[in-house]
């Protein structure tokens, strides 16, 4: 005999509200996502999840370890699932181990290979992503990025010159209707003399973020790291040039650290390579930006800065950190000669993608980029093509094409420095 209850309704409301209450307090965060970026500057673990998880970190040393304590945290497969994703070939992590420590209290431990300096930080909700904790575990003694250019042997790998990123969309051939694909024909360039000239080529975004996303999937992150990687084999096989990559790999830098990366390197130019996005997809062409004085050129110029300098809001900045390197570098705007060094730089380059691409707009334009904000290297940032265009995308995404953006970015160099010799550049001491 089925026994039944009954209460009047607002009672039943009245007794069950709190319950819920309850229950919604003390709910456990489901992680959503997981996420690694190994590499050689740092490696980066990333959770996300709806809410905001509640941590602890300390280190153990003998063998050196790290523990993270994650408070009312679901562990399920996805947590889990981190295990699986620390490669061997992580520069700084062994593997990483998660379990119940106590009720309420799930584990993570770090095998590390060597004594780190970690931050742990929280992001707040941005763009596609919800809350993300994040793990950045960098070497207890950076490697010197000045040291490895003059250790490293001055001769081109066949992969760098040739290899797509892993990630980067199938080729295929533009449709015959596009602008024709002929190669220049042999141009008059001066060779360079005397010292080494250094060239830091910055594959813009990277890690978490994908920078602009094509269509067909493309992403610009994975664009722009295979035409880096062109760019800097032309370089070192040029005669007394090196090309200095600042992200050599799928992580994110922050735009400060870009510029500080060049900087540590002696560069004589810094080159950041970009691929453009815009709401309509008939948009096309190539641009080349140089930093502005005193605002931006076009109200085209000035979103677009302010679209490249919320990469750190995306890719993700301990805002925790303050690097004494800020105030002194991110923007002296009496660098007037610097700028239009860049102005000089920008419109030989521009010349150049003009032979194998339509351009955007007929001239060089300025805004204020954060990348490009270094007082003494000439800075430029180069809009490759548009992403968001269906033709431009796959041409973007084809290497013969790839290769003709990195010869039109050495040839721009090189004419560059024929006209103003960098023989006598003065060295900035770096104290970082």
């Amino acid at each position: 005999m089925l026994r039944t209850v009954t209460k009047p309704i607002t009672l039943l409301i009245f007794c069950w509200l709190p319950l819920f209450w309850v229950s919604g307090v003390n709910a456990a965060v489901t992680v959503s996502s997981v996420r690694v970026w190994p590499a050689q500057d740092y490696t980066r673990l990333t959770l996300e999840s709806k809410q905001a998880i509640r941590h602890n970190m300390f280190t153990v040393s003998n063998p050196e370890r790290l523990v993270i304590d994650l408070e009312d945290v679901e562990l399920d497969s996805t947590l889990n699932e981190l295990s699986k994703l620390v490669g061997s070939n992580d520069p700084y992590i062994t593997s990483v181990r998660i379990g119940r420590f106590k009720p309420g209290v799930v584990r993570l431990v770090l095998d590390l290979k060597s004594e780190v300096k970690p931050q742990l930080f929280v992001l707040k909700p941005v763009g596609d992503y919800g809350y993300r904790l994040v793990l950045d575990v960098y070497p207890a003694q950076p490697p010197d990025p000045l040291m490895a250019l003059l250790e490293k042997p001055k001769t081109p790998t066949p992969e760098a010159a040739s290899a797509p990123a892993a990630t980067t969309q199938a080729t295929e051939k533009p449709p015959v209707e596009e602008k024709p694909e002929v190669a220049p024909a042999p141009q008059n360039i001066p060779e360079l003399r005397a010292r080494t000239l250094i060239v830091a080529i910055d594959a813009g975004h990277g890690g978490e973020d994908p920078g602009a996303i094509g269509r067909k999937g493309s992403r610009e992150k994975n664009i722009t790291l295979a035409i880096a990687r062109k760019v800097k084999a032309l370089m070192d096989d040029a005669p007394n040039m090196r090309g200095v990559l600042i992200r050599d790999g799928d992580y994110f830098i922050p735009l400060i650290g870009r510029v500080a990366k060049a900087r540590k390197v002696n560069a004589d130019l810094f080159v950041s390579i970009h691929a453009d996005a815009f709401i309509k997809p008939d948009v096309r062409g190539s641009s080349v930006f140089a930093l502005s004085e005193h605002g931006a050129t076009s109200a085209a110029a000035r979103w677009l800065a302010k679209k490249e300098n919320e990469a750190d809001l995306i890719g993700g900045v301990n805002i925790a950190v303050k690097d004494p390197y800020l105030a002194r570098t991110l923007l002296d705007l009496s660098q007037t000669a610097t700028i239009n060094d860049s102005m000089k730089l920008a419109k030989h380059v521009l010349n150049e993608l003009g032979d194998i691409n339509d351009l955007h707009r007929g001239q060089v334009e300025q805004a204020g980029f954060a990348v490009l904000k270094s007082p003494d290297i000439p800075s430029i940032l180069v809009e490759t093509a548009f992403i968001s265009n269906p033709i431009e995308e796959r041409r973007l995404n084809d290497e013969e094409y790839q290769m003709k953006i990195a010869n039109a970015i050495l040839n721009g160099a090189k004419r560059y420095f024929a006209q103003n010799p960098a023989l006598s550049k003065q060295r900035i001491a770096q104290n970082d």
